[in-house]
């Protein structure tokens, strides 16, 4: 069974009128829903996390200032969102939700967070509209309680994972790989243990031809016993923030490649949903349905 973890407070916590594409975390279940993709019981509601696990990648200065609401003027602004109670509520429950469904991907394979792949979150200090790194939380979880022993984070958002690159920057237990706009937010990139920048306006045919030549760079040298995807639609050539020039076929093809390598190598593979700022909501949800449909065909 496709387990999802999805909560209300994905969209509802977060503050009302802000640029954020909100609308999507309320819309996506839904389509789901509508197509006969799944139903109610592929849902699970994610819980706060207990915050060992927190402090088990965040450092204790940043994780007691975020949840006092001590962030400075300055850290906040880097968020990107002003600082509330319910948004870092919002954020643990994220948290819970990556670690429960690679949980659940552990016995069926695969599973999803509906929200996630807050990869620009530092150990120290959050940035980017991520306040706590659910993949580097979910890797560490994994490998801290013998779930796991060699994480493969694969990032295909467009905005390189500088905060998950971060973090394991020289543990040789997580590998982490970011494919990302070469000219795109972050303008100072961290160093990932492959990363691949691409040119403004790739399309399809070249995007896809890098990704698969670089996935088998990685398994030539790292043999991974679980998966982490982020699998960001800002690549879309509507996409506001994006600067590439993909369709929704070729998001298709990518996350494609993706679970068909997990499944080849019968290693389980949790999806986190990532970036996607395209004008029309609409368009952001059929690219994020679009996993969602492949896990299904692929594995159930």
């Amino acid at each position: 069974m496709l387990k999802i973890a999805y909560s209300s407070i994905y969209k509802h916590q977060l503050p009302e009128g802000h640029r954020f594409p909100m609308d999507k975390y309320e819309l996506l279940p839904e389509q789901l829903l509508y197509e006969g993709i799944v139903g109610e019981e592929n849902f699970f509601e994610p819980q706060p996390i207990d915050e060992k696990w927190i402090l088990n990648t965040h450092t204790a200065e940043y994780w007691t200032k975020l949840k006092n609401l001590n962030l400075s003027k300055s850290e906040i602004r880097s968020t990107g969102f002003p600082l509330s109670e319910k948004l870092v509520h919002r954020e643990i429950s994220i948290l819970d939700g990556s670690v429960q469904a690679a949980i659940y991907a552990l016995k069926y394979r695969i599973a999803m967070n509906i929200a996630g792949g807050t990869h620009h979150a530092f150990a120290d200090r959050g940035e980017g509209f991520c306040l706590l790194n659910d993949i580097a939380v979910t890797a560490n979880y994994l490998i801290e309680n013998k779930l796991a022993k060699k994480v493969l984070v694969i990032d295909l958002d467009v905005h390189q994972g500088n905060g998950t690159a971060s973090i394991f920057y020289a543990n040789p237990d997580v590998f982490t790989f970011s494919m990302h706009g070469e000219k795109n937010y972050p303008m100072r990139k961290e160093i990932s243990d492959l990363d691949y920048a691409v040119a403004d306006g790739t399309g399809d045919q070249e995007y896809l031809s890098i990704l698969e030549s670089q996935l088998e760079l990685i398994l030539t040298d790292f043999s991974p016993d679980f998966i982490i995807y982020q699998s960001g639609v800002d690549v879309l050539e509507s996409d506001k923030l994006g600067r590439l020039a993909m369709t929704l076929e070729g998001i298709r093809n990518r996350d494609e490649i993706v679970l068909q390598l997990a499944k080849s190598l019968n290693v389980p593979i949790m999806c986190c949903m990532g970036g996607g700022y395209s004008p029309s909501v609409s368009k952001i949800v059929e690219a994020h349905t679009q996993v969602y449909r492949l896990a299904q065909d692929l594995y159930f």
